[in-house]
């Protein structure tokens, strides 16, 4: 039984307890006496591991592209802030730096939205910025879609744009009031692919995304850290159809609209398998592609992508999908031109812990990338409008 004076004494026995644990604590943190240190980066991170290569390479610093080049893949200026708000003079004070001819700015929206982007950036620069408009999925239960969608680019045209961009919401987020999913191959958009064959501008189509995305986020996705950061990139799971799917009904659009030209964003989001990009090009003489956001992919199989540049140089546009700085182009330049061999990738370790090797390209495929296949696509439009009634 406590005498009435015994509570004050238990302070002095928590107070001892306290100082005990935090002995023990720290004798666990401290090695004992004779004991190495822990090594310095015992408790690192992985997403904070950022090692510096021991290796002696020949390093080449690419200040401008060999040839003007045209960047068909950018959203600087877009019309729905995406892209980093710079000045326009102050892009094309870059551009000129960097021997960059055009920028093409893929999501200009439609209406208002797109005349706003038209005034501020190709009106003002209309040798150096070009515009896509995009759908308006919010009216795709309206009877006749499709039709109303081909007078939205046609109106796109009017004010300005010269192609149409399609975004990877459809087949895999894009829903009708069933709430089914829309296929890409969905008969109420052939109005929309048709309309822009008819006034000879391409199309711009972006649909899936790399094959991890689609894979279980486990010890084994490669792109684990990427989709930690971003877990609504993840489309693994019965709420999404597989990859395979959408890009089959990707290519029975291509096969349907012979004649419209279709650039198939992200080297057709498929480079970690050329050999099917490749079947891709060979059986659709309307398809081209472009490089944006995958010189980490193609550059990490530098002799396959190489193979696969040289033999489809007509087919290939050089694109970033990336802020327009100096350095991001530099990164692209010296990947593209030089025989440089194990170095970061733009964004590096953004997409995955790998580096790059440069493809070394001759210059007579690096003149085509950069913008001979470019201009071919986009001249399509004049060439419409001088025989048809094309809008001008």
């Amino acid at each position: 039984m406590l005498r009435p004076n015994a509570g004050p004494t238990l302070l002095p026995i928590v107070a001892l307890a306290t100082i005990a644990l935090a002995v023990a604590a720290r004798a666990q943190e401290e090695p004992a006496p004779g004991e190495p240190d822990a090594p310095a980066g015992a408790g690192l991170l992985l997403r904070d591991f950022r090692p510096r290569s021991m290796l002696k390479a020949r390093e080449h610093e690419i200040e401008r592209a060999a040839f003007p080049a045209i960047d068909v893949h950018n959203h600087v200026g877009d019309a729905g802030g995406d892209g980093p708000p710079v000045p326009p003079a102050e892009v094309v004070a870059r551009m000129d730096r960097l021997n960059l001819r055009k920028i093409v700015i893929l999501t200009g929206g439609w209406g208002e939205a797109l005349q706003k982007v038209v005034d501020t950036m190709v009106k003002p620069y209309p040798d150096r910025f070009v515009v896509f408009t995009e759908p308006d999925w919010s009216r795709i239960d309206e009877p006749g879609f499709g039709e109303a969608m081909a007078r939205q680019i046609e109106d796109a045209v009017a004010r300005g744009a010269r192609g149409l961009k399609v975004k990877k919401e459809l087949g895999l987020r894009v829903r009708d009031r069933t709430r089914a999913l829309v296929k890409v191959d969905d008969p109420r958009l052939d109005p929309m692919w048709a309309v822009c064959g008819r006034l000879g501008i391409p199309v711009a189509i972006h649909v899936t995304d790399p094959d991890a995305f689609f894979e279980p986020l486990d010890e084994t996705n490669e792109r684990w850290e990427e989709l930690g950061e971003h877990p609504d990139w993840s489309f693994h799971g019965p709420a999404f159809p597989p990859k395979a799917e959408i890009l089959e009904a990707r290519n029975r659009v291509f096969a349907r609209h012979p004649d419209t030209t279709f650039i198939a964003l992200h080297v057709a989001n498929h480079p970690e398998d050329l050999d099917d990009v490749g079947r891709v090009l060979d059986r659709h003489p309307n398809v081209v592609v472009e490089t944006g956001a995958r010189e980490a992919e193609l550059g990490r199989q530098p002799r396959g992508a190489r193979e696969f540049f040289l033999r489809y140089r007509d087919r290939i546009l050089f694109g970033t999908d990336a802020a327009p700085q100096e350095p991001m182009y530099r990164n692209y330049f010296r990947w593209l031109e030089t025989a440089d061999e194990y170095f970061e990738y733009w964004g590096w370790p953004g997409q995955g812990r790998w580096r790059i090797d440069g493809l070394d390209l001759p210059r007579e495929v690096l003149e085509n990338v950069y913008s001979k296949n470019a201009e071919r696509i986009f001249a399509r439009f004049e060439e419409a409008s001088s025989t048809t009634d094309g809008v001008r």
